[in-house]
């Protein structure tokens, strides 16, 4: 498809140096209207200067949105139902914001008329994969634009120098720039470049933006007690909340006790590995949580399952497929598991540290004290039956341990 095809793209925008440059060399480089679009989703950023941004540099159509409820409700609830967790650490803070993002274009691009979408993610990170991949499932026939992978800007220099003779502000110019990449949003915020691209050195503590470090966190723990519905937080001590309240306060208790730092080196799917630091005080909590209601209302072959299943679900989030028939797929599977998970969760926050301090479900608790006591259990349980249960789990080792003879 030629440039002179495209008449109209609605672009991700957020109002900064990349997606300012991008809107005017999308004007200049396809000759065609631009509509921006500009997502809060809880990265704490005014974004009443994006639109002033982008009707000063002459677009009509202007679509800034609140999905903090959405993001929540939608997308970071359902991943939690899962413990999903990438490589072991990472709680997919930036991958799990995508889908939305590409959701939201699709739908603008349909309401505008436009023909193409366009998104400032680089040619080497997963973001271009993650929006792409959402675009086109959503939309099999949209174009996509991706600037970085088409045009000779490929430093920062270059950019500004763009700016600079396209009449674009450059507010760099004006304070001391953060050394990192950043991406915010309510669940987290990530950080990369800079010194982190030698994974030897220690971060910076003033790098940190939502959590305490463990010498300045506060010496008192604090108790918390989650309250489950079908898997997710509905209310914390006793109040209710809505999904976005929930994580908004669990992110700033836990922040307050230095919980939620990581640094790690993960393998990205483009190929390369990557160090990056992220920040996720309410998402640590939550998978803590979810994994103790668990423990005592859900079957145990159930449990098992999932855990089993989790690591392919948290690896097709991160690479982009969350509308894919296979995560659809799974995430049935893990809703259905949901059913009986309700309960309350007394959480103990100290020093960095989640710790469950207690569980229970008036409802669905599988958990049987008369069982499981080390006390006379009044024939709950016959020991004797534990020996054929043994006998016949070892038949198959002992005819084993004989061949081998």
């Amino acid at each position: 498809m030629s440039k002179s095809s495209v008449n109209k793209v609605v672009l991700a925008y957020s109002g900064g140096l990349d997606t300012s440059v991008i809107l005017k060399w999308l004007e200049d480089e396809y000759d065609c209207e631009v509509v921006t679009f500009t997502a809060d989703i809880g990265q704490g950023e005014e974004l009443e200067p994006a639109r002033i941004k982008a009707e000063k540099y002459g677009v009509k159509e202007i679509y800034i949105e609140d999905l903090q409820e959405e993001f929540v409700r939608d997308f970071v609830f359902p991943m939690f139902r899962a413990n999903a967790i990438y490589e072991g650490e990472y709680l997919l803070g930036t991958s799990i914001a995508r889908p939305l993002i590409s959701k939201r274009l699709i739908e603008i691009a349909k309401e505008t008329g436009a023909d193409a979408v366009s998104h400032g993610a680089t040619g080497k990170g997963n973001d271009q994969v993650r929006f792409e991949l959402g675009a086109y499932a959503l939309n099999p026939d949209i174009r996509v634009i991706a600037p970085w992978r088409e045009w000779d800007l490929n430093s920062r220099e270059s950019l500004m120098a763009y700016a600079e003779k396209a009449g674009i502000a450059i507010e760099q110019k004006l304070g001391q720039k953060s050394p990192y990449s950043m991406d915010a949003n309510m669940l987290h915020i990530s950080y990369e470049g800079g010194i982190l691209e030698d994974p030897w050195l220690e971060p910076d503590e003033d790098m940190w933006r939502n959590t305490v470090s463990l010498e300045k966190a506060p010496n008192t723990p604090l108790y918390l007690e989650l309250t489950y519905l079908k898997g997710d937080i509905v209310a914390i001590d006793g109040e209710s909340m809505t999904p976005a309240e929930v994580l908004r306060h669990l992110n700033k208790v836990a922040g307050e006790h230095g919980v939620g730092r990581l640094d790690m080196v993960e393998n990205r799917y483009v190929g390369m590995k990557s160090r990056g630091c992220y920040e996720t005080p309410g998402g640590t909590v939550m998978l803590k949580a979810h994994r103790a209601i668990e423990s005592i209302t859900l079957d145990r072959e159930v449990a098992h399952l999932k855990d089993e299943l989790m690591p392919k679900y948290a690896t097709v989030i991160y690479n982009g497929y969350w509308w894919s028939p296979e995560r659809l797929m799974m995430q049935q599977m893990i809703d259905a598991s949901q059913v009986t998970v309700n309960g309350v969760v007394n959480v103990k926050l100290y020093k960095g540290n989640v710790m469950i301090a207690g569980r229970k479900s008036d409802t669905n608790s599988l958990y049987d004290e008369a069982i499981v006591t080390f006390e006379d259990d009044l024939g709950a349980y016959d020991q004797k039956d534990a020996e054929g249960f043994i006998k016949l789990n070892a038949l198959r080792l002992k005819i084993a341990g004989k061949s081998k003879r």
